[in-house]
């Protein structure tokens, strides 16, 4: 039997519509036109009218000056700096923000979702009721109800001065919470080693620099010491004494470059009708740090228990059969597996936080969207640059939090063959 080979048809204009090899590639370069045309629609009618009203589209509005004050802020700035000083002052507070909110609604939300599936039946639904109420509440009520509570509730400045004062200080006079903020201790460097400048829009202090280098050294350091006392516990089943190297590799080091630039704390102090000294946190960055992570903490937990109860009740049980504690059996065997199925939706819970920080304005936080987004574009009229502007703050936030937890995703993943 001779095996017969079936002429190829020349091609024909007709096969892109009719022949299923090519019709799919037709319609995806069909709409790939469709849209660039659109896009390039968008952008001429865009420029043409902007032409019209005697306007172009320029930056240059960036090293104008600000002209206006930034009451919390990471690096010095005031109102004689530019535009582009204030955009970054507001993007450091936006970054603030986020990594201030992601940490705290991770661990309330890891707590609530481990006590929502508690046998306690009051503490399981008291995280229910905590869940729903925070859940279904718009974030911005509860924003503007933590502000509320935080002016009307603490003590005011004057109420710490004098044999009668009715407000103290807190952990040995270091700490004041007052119903204009929170005063903490401020780290000084008595042998400061400067500033070094980025790009000529900000400083990094190089006393911080060295600071967190040194202590990443030292986490490494200890980080390979365990890692290889866990091999030979493998090997020998017997684990080596290593705590003492990890915590003279991790506090030596560190203790000595602080004695070197001469670390000392700053202590507030109640001067005239409020208090200075140390680091200021106000009212406004405080009840957006608790709002946020409140109500995102609500989510997360959910998030964790999906996660939690994922994992199949026979882990559960061999834990308990080889002697394990409940505590011990949820961080050591459930928790670990369950962070594959809550990695991904808490991705999306730390964008979430991140773009709900642009509310921040509704109580007087300068972030990216009040600066940039708000009085810069009211100041210079540029609303199609101070847009444009806040629009790739935003995408390079949010795509830089999603490589980084997809990296570590990926690296708790169950690797099948």
């Amino acid at each position: 039997m001779t095996d017969r080979t079936l002429p190829q048809r020349s091609f024909s204009v007709g096969m892109l519509l009719y022949d299923t090899r090519y019709r799919a590639m037709t319609i995806q370069v069909v709409a790939i036109m469709c849209f660039m045309l659109l896009v390039a629609w968008l952008i001429g009618n865009t420029i043409q009218n902007l032409n019209a009203l005697g306007k172009g589209v320029s930056f240059g509005f960036l090293n104008q000056p600000a002209s206006y004050d930034i009451n919390q802020r990471l690096i010095e700035y005031t109102s004689r700096s530019t535009h582009l000083r204030a955009s970054v002052v507001g993007l450091l507070n936006t970054l603030l923000l986020a990594v201030m909110g992601c940490l705290l609604a991770t661990v309330i939300g890891v707590f609530v979702g481990v006590l929502r599936l508690s046998h306690n039946w009051i503490v399981a639904r008291l995280m229910t009721v905590y869940i729903e109420v925070f859940r279904n509440v718009p974030v911005l009520l509860w924003i503007v109800f933590a502000m509320a509570i935080l002016i009307d509730t603490l003590p005011r400045p004057a109420d710490f001065r004098g044999e009668n004062a009715t407000a103290s200080m807190y952990f040995g006079d270091t700490v004041a919470l007052t119903n204009r903020g929170l005063y903490i201790p401020e780290p000084l460097f008595m042998n400061s080693l400067g500033d070094l400048p980025v790009l000529g829009v900000f400083e990094i202090s190089l006393d911080l620099l060295a600071f967190v280098l040194v202590l990443g050294a030292g986490l490494w350091a200890t980080a390979r010491i365990r890692r290889r006392a866990d091999r030979i516990q493998e090997d020998t089943g017997i684990r080596p004494v290593t705590w003492h190297w990890r915590i003279l590799l991790l506090a030596g080091p560190t203790a000595f470059l602080l004695y070197i630039l001469g670390f000392t704390l700053g202590l507030p102090e109640l001067k005239g009708f409020n208090f200075k000294g140390g680091i200021h946190m106000r009212n406004s960055l405080i009840a957006l740090w608790l709002a946020l992570s409140l109500y995102t903490a609500a989510f997360i937990a959910e998030a964790v228990r999906a996660g939690i109860m994922a994992v199949s009740k026979g882990q559960t049980e061999a834990a308990y059969s080889l002697g394990l504690r409940p505590g011990r059996t949820m961080s050591l065997v459930i928790l670990p597996q369950a962070l594959r199925v809550i990695i991904p939706p808490l991705i999306s819970h730390y964008l979430n936080l991140t773009k709900n920080s642009s509310l921040a304005i509704a109580v007087g936080y300068m972030d990216v969207t009040g600066t940039l987004g708000g009085i810069t574009l009211n100041q210079t009229g540029r609303e199609l640059e101070s847009i444009l502007l806040l629009m790739a703050c935003y995408l390079a936030i949010s795509l830089s939090v999603s490589a980084v937890l997809n990296w570590y995703n990926d690296r708790v993943r169950l690797k099948e063959r």
